[in-house]
């Protein structure tokens, strides 16, 4: 049987952070607990003579015997759910902010060790979007019942698995022209996913770490449609690049929030309006380079991926 100090429990692991994380978790010898609904569709992880086991444990997230269990020996709790659209089943005010005090409290009397908790850079409680008033109330949420909580909000992630860049690169294989919402003017710093595993990593290996907030971002700042002009740079792609007005972005949000999987969300439309940057670190903040890391640049990865 592994040994507590080689046990973590990760939430949301089957995810595009998650499958970072544990094959990197796997690979350094800790045996990983992944509660899931679905274990039957497995992990797609590049896996050989392990020294660490991963396992995915059926586990119905609001059934708090069962997340109990799931957490029960483990000396790390590592929390990645995270939603950028709301359905009926799982709210903004569930996922973000019910369900990670609930974890928390769970691993404080569990006797947990260390709690990490994902939260997402722009995350604040007079937002006008849901999404980043909820990250940042979960934030609180956490720290009511595991104080030392380790909190990281990570800038637009990217990588292989990334839902950003490969949806655009998509689209621009297919349509005519690639929409800038609000002009395109938004800035943002990109972080790549493995720059935030290895955050994760030295933030655990650090006592000064425990109970801080990290705002993670990458080298360099893009508008939106400097983003969108890469995308098109590295596929070879060639398409409009067509300004979308406030008003016009809104109301077409309207219409996909009633698609399954919405490709864009009003509260998306709000969040795009502030910029998604670093900018000035809070009092006791700290960022990748109070870790001694150095960003990965985006121009180095988004090609490893996108120009096949």
């Amino acid at each position: 049987m592994a040994s507590s100090e080689r046990i973590v429990t990760v939430f949301g692991g089957t995810g595009f952070v998650g499958h970072a994380l544990i094959q990197q978790l796997a690979e350094r010898g800790y045996t990983v607990r992944i509660p899931t609904r679905h274990p039957d569709k497995g992990l797609d992880l590049k896996i050989s003579g392990l020294a660490g086991q991963v396992r995915l444990i059926q586990c119905n997230p609001r059934c708090e015997a069962a997340l109990t269990e799931s957490i029960k020996g483990a000396s790390i709790v590592i929390n990645l759910i995270g939603e950028l659209a709301e359905t009926k089943a799982n709210s903004f005010q569930y996922t973000h902010v019910e369900m990670p005090a609930k974890l928390a409290r769970i691993a404080k009397a569990e006797g947990v060790t260390s709690f990490v908790h994902l939260s997402a850079l722009g995350a604040n409680l007079t937002s006008p979007a849901t999404y980043a008033r909820t990250k940042a109330a979960g934030e609180g949420s956490v720290r009511a019942f595991f104080p030392d909580a380790i909190i990281l909000r990570p800038g637009l992630l990217f990588g292989p698995r990334d839902s950003f860049f490969n949806r655009f690169a998509l689209m621009a294989r297919f349509m005519p022209f690639l929409p800038l919402i609000g002009g395109g003017h938004t800035k943002f710093q990109p972080l790549y996913v493995g720059d935030l595993v290895t955050a994760i990593f030295a933030v655990l290996a650090r006592p000064d770490a425990r109970g801080r907030l990290f705002l993670l971002g990458g080298n360099d700042v893009f508008t939106f449609r400097e983003l969108m002009q890469l995308v098109l740079n590295v596929t070879g792609r060639s398409c409009w690049l067509l300004p979308v007005p406030w008003k016009l972005a809104k109301a077409k949000a309207w219409f996909f929030e009633k698609w399954p999987t919405p490709p864009l969300t009003r509260d998306q439309v709000e969040m795009l309006k502030i910029d998604n940057v670093v900018g000035s670190l809070p009092k006791g903040a700290g960022n990748l380079a109070s870790l001694g890391l150095t960003p990965t640049p985006l121009g180095a990865i988004l090609p490893t991926y996108l120009a096949s």
